[in-house]
């Protein structure tokens, strides 16, 4: 079985992850191989991953997706940065923008200039020099170049501007509509969709391959390779072939999402909010027609009573589909890729979506599943790395998650115990080097980048006890002259950008037929 060809996939459960591995590989290998998608109606998703990365544009330039027509379609909105409010302490607000910041340079990184004027008394918040959390403050947004109809005056006034230009941004998005976008996508090169309930998976006597899925009708559909995205369940990953799961619940101890829409019934910001409470976080994620609301809690610290009858007072906008409770157990599969199944979504593992990585990694793994694709056979080699560097990307996102728990100075017994906690040693090391040298670091296949760590480190509080020598190389007036130099191009830049909503209003106003919403789903299996 492990030296068979491959031709036949077989993607198990719809949703963004099905959706989107089939859009994945029905465009890559269109016919190469026979593609079939196993959904049922009956089962609802939990559709709440609304808020993306700016890694989703690369993937939906793979696959030669028109960005007007994917916004209209999900209602999309443009997204710059994620602000977070009320970590370190309440009161306490920073932005984790998108983008670069500061300048390039070569001994020493900028921050590190940033610093050492800190200590010379010139005060400056380093997001002023991040052209996304300054366009984000003031709630602004405009593509390079953009010459649509009505954007004629913004394109004149961005080109009197000098300097950085270019925005590094993600989406908020429908992921029911994004899912049914993807759908209308795939079936174009192919793919073939089977309504259905699974109600058994039969497995080879002798390897442990998934051979074929029964439906409850008794149809068969067999595959040479299986795509399980069936959600918390893991049918394939994990009732069928028992991969086992590693529970990290112990580091990210929140356990429960309460999801609720709302009405948008003011302007569409360009960032995510995520909004610290005693228990947990809430998000806040505004798309064209309506908002994403969600509250994320310990249940060993509040019940699912308080966390909906928080959520319903502290949301915007009138709701317009009830609130709805999802558990999860935050954590891995010990394997993403076991004999013949690969895992996606949420069957593969789960990070809470505190910076907004679950698409990310659906598409990351597709992608990866296509680069190491085993048409002629599956290879134990490939197999095996597959399964590292998925592990090692779930990792990094981990750590990265733990670290806006962990540096915290809340009082309430949920933040105490993540301030007191035994973090990960990859995670340690990242902040015992940042906190003694200001150091910080990307490796390869790291989804975040240095200035991510660096404005989430510096927003939770953790003050670098020196900086590189060479920064103070520079006389205080040339280092004034430099922050200038930096700081005005963004200004000018971003004073010469419409409101948010006014652009996407030009730009990709959603389709009509979105308003209101699509109805929830009457049950969820997870």
């Amino acid at each position: 079985m492990g030296t068979s060809r491959v031709r036949k996939v077989v993607i198990v459960g719809g949703g963004t992850a099905g959706w989107l591995a089939a859009a994945v590989l029905a465009h890559q290998f269109r016919d190469l191989l026979e593609i079939t998608l196993v959904e049922s109606e009956q089962i609802g998703t939990i559709g709440v991953g609304e808020s993306t990365i700016p890694p989703i544009r690369r993937l939906h330039q793979l696959l030669q997706i028109d960005e007007r027509e994917f916004m209209r379609a999900t209602s999309a909105s443009f997204k710059l940065s994620i602000s977070f409010e009320d970590w370190l302490r309440p009161g306490r607000q920073f932005f984790h923008p998108f983008g670069f910041t500061g300048m390039g340079t070569w001994a020493c990184e900028f921050h590190h200039f940033w610093l050492a004027a800190q200590s010379r008394g010139i005060q400056t918040a380093l997001a002023e020099f991040s052209l996304e959390a300054v366009a984000s403050r003031e709630r602004r947004f405009l593509l390079s170049g953009q010459r649509e109809a009505g954007a004629g005056e913004w394109t004149t006034r961005l080109a009197r501007s000098s300097g950085q230009a270019e925005l590094t941004y993600a989406y908020h998005l429908d992921a029911g509509l994004y899912a049914r976008f993807l759908r209308r996508f795939a079936e174009g090169f192919g793919l073939r969709r089977v309504e259905g309930r699974i109600a058994e998976v039969a497995l080879h006597p002798e390897s442990g391959f998934v051979e074929s899925l029964r439906l409850d009708d008794g149809r068969s559909i067999d595959g040479d390779l299986f795509i399980d995205c069936s959600g918390f369940r893991g049918l394939l990953i994990e009732q069928a072939l028992q991969t086992g799961y590693e529970d990290w619940t112990h580091w990210l101890p929140c356990d429960r999402a309460v999801a609720l829409q709302t009405r948008l019934e003011g302007p569409a910001v360009p960032y995510t909010r995520a909004i610290a409470h005693e228990a947990g976080w809430r998000w806040q994620i505004p798309l064209q027609h309506r908002i994403g609301n969600g509250w994320v809690y310990s249940s060993r610290h509040m019940s699912d009573d308080e966390a909906r009858r928080r959520l319903l007072r502290e949301a915007s906008g009138t709701p317009v589909r009830d609130p709805v409770v999802v558990p999860f157990t935050t954590g891995r599969r010990r394997l993403a890729w076991n004999r013949n199944v690969v895992a996606m979504g949420l069957s593969s593992g789960f990070v809470e979506p505190l910076e907004s990585t679950s698409i990310h990694m659906i598409a990351a793994a597709a992608v990866r599943l296509v680069q190491m694709f085993p048409m002629e056979g599956i290879a134990p080699e490939m197999v095996e790395r597959y399964n590292a560097i998925s592990r090692h990307e779930m990792e990094d996102v981990r750590d990265f998650i733990i670290l806006h728990y962990h540096a915290n100075a809340r009082d309430e017994p949920l933040w105490r115990e993540c301030r007191e906690m035994v973090v990960p040693d990859s995670l340690a090391e990242r902040i015992a080097l940042f906190r003694e040298r200001a150091h910080v670091w990307q490796d390869e296949g790291d989804l975040f980048r240095t200035d991510s760590w660096l404005h989430v480190m510096l927003g939770q509080g953790i003050a670098p006890r020196q900086f590189h020598p060479l920064a103070l190389a520079l006389p205080e007036n040339e280092i004034r002259r430099l922050f200038d130099a930096v700081r005005q191009p963004i200004r000018s830049a971003v004073q010469a950008m419409p409101p948010h909503p006014e652009f996407v209003r030009h730009y990709c106003p959603a389709d009509a037929s979105v308003w209101p919403a699509p109805a929830a789903p009457t049950k969820v299996d997870a």
